[in-house]
């Protein structure tokens, strides 16, 4: 189906950090699936990890117990603030987990009615943030606050309000608002740092305003690490570089490596679900597992934390010296670790440009909007490949003639 705006390439091998198409042109990737490769391409710790699993057990079903799921859930308990896990196979489908999560939190513990005063149905309310990026299915898109995701698939889930990113006043208010005839607001879903809304990192003080809302309210508050989550930030999770401790994460991407896994981790506290209230067929079986635990593996045995915190220092100071030899063009960087995004001036050219030339010099990047062009490179990657990076960039820029 005609669902993608494909640029014209086809990529058929990779190592590393290296992409080939079908021509032999090879390319550095610095999208990684978006932000999905952790370990990079075909990397022989976990070619070697599944398939020894696969001679043992792909798929079976949460009809039984699975294994290598609990000892994926013990390792992501033993490294978070969390206590439970429910697994399934994308972004998505985790964020849908927690949106059911949060009404029935909504209804069983804050006691939201389901109708208003004048028999009309209540939703219990969940708070998101204008520029956000939660999914693509219909809860999950409505939760995204960009109209220009709902423009054609409404009516849109109801019981969704925004607000500005960052901004504290904002918050307090539409709180206010939603509560004046009693409690309203089943939770506030963020992600610590917006990555399709143009990498905007949050700030520490604005999180931990509305930490202290939510636990003055009995609110859940959910992070959606889908993007940041699993060491991209150069701390394991992105709610490290707040000071925040969160009721709930969604977490995919980076969690298998290039293997769909999706999960939503809980504090005991707020771990509502029964048997029979939600399922995967998929979700948590033993080939995904195991590809999960390789990563987890992976980023100890190699230090990956201290690497991504040395890498994304470097792309910064890189990105920067960029910016100031074409400050006509460029306005800065932004980002934490392996998330970084340049953004644009009016003046340049728009960022999907910018990628498609950088393309033709060798390059892969992803934009983040039409201003802002974003690296989520694996983490594996060195200080030559940021280096080729740039300079590939500044070429890609020059060939654009303005």
């Amino acid at each position: 189906m005609d669902t993608y705006a494909r640029f014209p390439i086809s990529l058929t091998r990779g190592r590393g950090v290296w992409v080939w198409d079908s021509t032999g042109k090879r390319y550095l990737d610095c999208v990684a699936g978006i932000a999905v490769c952790t370990l990079g391409h075909s990397d022989g710790r976990m070619r070697r990890a599944l398939g020894r699993q696969l001679g043992k057990l792909q798929h079976v079903s949460n009809l039984y117990r699975i294994p290598e799921q609990e000892e994926l859930a013990t390792a992501l308990t033993a490294r978070s603030c969390m206590d439970r896990v429910f697994f399934c196979n994308s972004g998505a489908e985790a964020n849908e987990a927690a949106i059911k999560l949060a009404r029935k939190h909504g209804h069983t513990v804050r006691g939201i009615p389901t109708t208003g005063p004048s028999g009309e149905d209540l939703a219990p309310l969940i708070l998101t943030a204008q520029a956000s990026f939660h999914g693509r299915t219909l809860a999950a898109v409505t939760a995204t606050g960009q109209p220009k995701y709902h423009q054609g698939f409404e009516p849109m889930v109801q019981g969704f309000r925004y607000f500005p990113y960052n901004d504290t006043a904002a918050f307090e208010a539409l709180l206010a608002t939603c509560e004046v005839q009693g409690p309203r607001v089943a939770a506030v879903l963020l992600e610590p740092i917006q990555g399709e809304g143009g990498v905007h990192p949050g700030h520490r003080a604005f999180f931990q305003r509305v930490r202290e809302l939510c636990d003055a309210h009995n609110i859940l508050l959910i992070f959606d690490e889908v993007q940041i989550g699993v060491g991209r930030s150069g701390q394991l999770w992105g709610y490290e570089q707040l000071g925040v401790e969160p009721d709930a994460i969604t977490l995919a991407k980076g969690l298998g490596g290039g293997i769909p896994i999706g999960a939503l981790a809980v504090k005991s506290a707020v771990d509502h679900f029964r048997p029979g209230e939600h399922a995967s067929t998929f979700g948590g079986n033993p080939f995904a597992c195991r590809a999960g635990l390789t990563v987890l593996a992976e980023l100890e045995r190699r230090d990956l934390l201290n690497h991504v915190q040395r890498m994304g220092g470097l792309l910064q100071e890189l990105l920067a010296e960029l910016v100031s030899r074409h400050p006509t063009l460029l306005e800065g960087v932004r980002g934490w670790g392996l998330l970084q995004g340049l953004v644009l001036r009016a003046e340049a050219p728009s960022a999907p440009e910018i990628v498609k030339a950088a393309m033709e010099q060798g390059l892969l990047l992803v934009p983040a909007g039409p201003e802002v062009v974003r690296f989520v490179p694996p983490l594996v990657i060195q200080p030559h490949h940021l280096r080729f990076a740039v300079d590939r960039l500044e070429r890609a820029l020059l060939s654009l003639g303005r």
